[in-house]
C-alpha cells in the first residue's frame, strides 16, 4: 500500500509530510517512557525483519491481487507505539530512498498511513484492551487479527481520501473505496494471523518482553538470543523467502487499475520531475533489483537476495541509529537537569 507520487498533489503530499512530522516529534518526545539502551538492538532488528517481510507479497485468492505484511502492530507490541512508529519511519524511508518503493512526495503519507494508524490507533485502542486482563494465546491471536484489520482499513481509507482530494486521477470516491476496503480487509486478516504467530512464539520464548510493551511491570532481561534469532529469520526471509513473492499487483495497484477502468478514467503517471531525479540518483536497487547493466551476470533471485539483505541491513542501522540518538539525547538532557 505504498502510495506513489503520481497519485498525490503537492498540497496533499505536503500536508501529510507536516502531519507525519508532528507525530514524529511527539513520538520522539515520549519515547523515553518505553525505550532503554538494551532495546535499541531490538528496534534495529525488528525494523530489518519487517523490511524483509514487506518484500514477500502473497496472492489474494480469486482476485488477481496480492498483499504484504505491513508490520505496524508487530512493531508496536514489541517496541511500544512510539518506538514502533519511529522504526516504521526507518523502513519506509529506506524503501523510498534506496529502492524507489513509494514516492518521496508521498513518503509522509505512507508513513502516516502505515505507521500512525497501527501504532497510535489500532494498538492502544484495540490490541491493548483485548490483552489487558492477561496474556493468552487466544487473546494474542484475537487482538493481533482485529488490530491488523482495523489498521489496514484505516490506512486504505486514508489512501482513498488522499488520492481523491489530490484530484490527479479523477477516480470516483465510491468506486475506489469499494475496491480498496475489501481487498485490504483480506490482506489485514492474513497479516493479523502472521503477526499473531510471531507474537505467540515470542510470548512463549520471552513473555516479559511483551508485558513491558503493554505497560505491565518490566523485568531486566537479555535480548541477545532473541535478536540473534530474529536476525536469522530476517536473512532467510529477505534472502530466500522473497524469491517466492507473488507477481500480482498489490492491493493499491489492483484497486487503482480497476477503479480507473470502472470510472472510465485513464491514469496518467504525473509526478514532480525533480523528485523523480532525486529518487533515481539515490535508488541503488530500484524495484529491489540491480540497476540496468549492473547485474547482467546475476540471476533475478540473486538480485532479490542482494536487495533483501542490503535493505534489511540499512534499515537495521537506521532504526538503531534513531533509537540510540534519542536515548543519548534523553540521557544528556536528564544529566543536565540534575
Amino acid at each position: 500500500m505504498h502510495v506513489g507520487d503520481a497519485l498525490l498533489s503537492p498540497v496533499v503530499g505536503g500536508t501529510m509530510w507536516a502531519a507525519t512530522a508532528g507525530v514524529t516529534a511527539y513520538a520522539s518526545k515520549k519515547i523515553n517512557i518505553e525505550l532503554d539502551k538494551d532495546k535499541i538492538p531490538l528496534m534495529g532488528v525488528m525494523g530489518a525483519l519487517v523490511f524483509a517481510m514487506q518484500m514477500v507479497n502473497f496472492a489474494i485468492p480469486g482476485t488477481g491481487s496480492s498483499g504484504h505484511i505491513v508490520g505496524g502492530i508487530l512493531l508496536a507490541v514489541l517496541l511500544g507505539r512510539n518506538a514502533g512508529f519511529l522504526t516504521m519511519i526507518s523502513i519506509l524511508s529506506i524503501q523510498a530512498l534506496f529502492f524507489a518503493d513509494g514516492g518521496l512526495l508521498a513518503l509522509g503519507a505512507n508513513i502516516f498511513n502505515l505507521g500512525f494508524f497501527a501504532c497510535f490507533v489500532a494498538y492502544p485502542l484495540i490490541f491493548k484492551p483485548i490483552v489487558k486482563k492477561g496474556y493468552s494465546n487466544r487473546r494474542i491471536v484475537v487482538g493481533a487479527v482485529i488490530a491488523s484489520m482495523v489498521a489496514l482499513q484505516l490506512g486504505a481509507f486514508s489512501v482513498v481520501l488522499e488520492t481523491v482530494i489530490s484530484g490527479k486521477t479523477l477516480l470516483s470516491f465510491g468506486v475506489f473505496a469499494a475496491l480498496m476496503q475489501p481487498i485490504h480487509l483480506a490482506i489485514g486478516a492474513i497479516e493479523g494471523l502472521v503477526t499473531a504467530m510471531v507474537l505467540v512464539f515470542i510470548y512463549k520464548a520471552k513473555p516479559e518482553l511483551m508485558e513491558g510493551a503493554v505497560g505491565l511491570p518490566k523485568q531486566k532481561t537479555s535480548n541477545k538470543k532473541l535478536v540473534a534469532g530474529l536476525l536469522i529469520c530476517t536473512v532467510l526471509i529477505g534472502g530466500v523467502g522473497a524469491w517466492f513473492a507473488s507477481a500480482n499487483p498489490d492491493g493499491l495497484e489492483w484497486s487503482v487499475a480497476r477503479a480507473a477502468e470502472n470510472s472510465g478514467v485513464e491514469i496518467v503517471e504525473q509526478a514532480d520531475d525533480a523528485l523523480i531525479k532525486i529518487q533515481q540518483e539515490t535508488a541503488i536497487l530500484p524495484d529491489y533489483a540491480l540497476r540496468e547493466g549492473a547485474g547482467a551476470q546475476i540471476s533475478e533471485n540473486g538480485q532479490t537476495s542482494i536487495a533483501g539483505i542490503v535493505g534489511a541491513g540499512l534499515t537495521l542501522a537506521f532504526a538503531a541509529l534513531i533509537g540510540f540518538a534519542i536515548w543519548l539525547f534523553k540521557r544528556k538532557k536528564a544529566a543536565g537537569v540534575q
